[in-house]
């Protein structure tokens, strides 16, 4: 099959297929005389299960080693659940993060009721904003 039936079948783009052909994660394939790549069936297997991987929250290169594992002729399962341990940390961790963001805001909408409207005060242009500062919270970066 084609590359275009490569990324029909797998659920993505050809310029996926290139990119995990230049980073190794996929090997390079046969071309016709035409130059075109061929593919064949554990392609589709291979970018199938690297986008389930994805889906679950692991990066290209944690997918590249488990791949090596596999190459390897090795069980690639210790690994691959200390990444998902690691995962589901990093959820927690965002989680709460998220849930201190959603307490400052509600606690800044009961004091926007409770605000005389903009203008008073010197906090820039919405008091509102003003409160979010003086929070201990830490800036998030864009």
């Amino acid at each position: 099959m084609l590359i275009g039936q490569l990324a029909e079948r797998a659920g993505v783009n050809p310029k996926t297929i290139r990119y995990y052909e230049e980073i190794g994660i996929l090997a390079a394939p046969e071309r016709t005389h035409a130059g075109y790549r061929v593919y064949d069936e554990s392609n589709v297997e291979l970018v199938t299960f690297v986008k389930a991987a994805q889906r679950l929250g692991l990066r290209l290169d944690e997918i590249k080693e488990i791949l090596a594992f596999r190459e390897r002729g090795e069980q690639p399962c210790a690994y691959v659940r200390d990444v998902l341990r690691r995962e589901v940390g990093e959820i927690d961790d965002r989680i709460a993060e998220l849930q201190r963001l959603r307490d400052e805001l509600s606690a800044l909408d009961r004091l926007a009721d409770a605000e005389p409207g903009p203008g008073d005060g010197d906090s820039g242009p919405c008091p509102l904003i003003g409160h979010a500062r003086e929070s201990p919270r830490t800036a998030r970066t864009p």
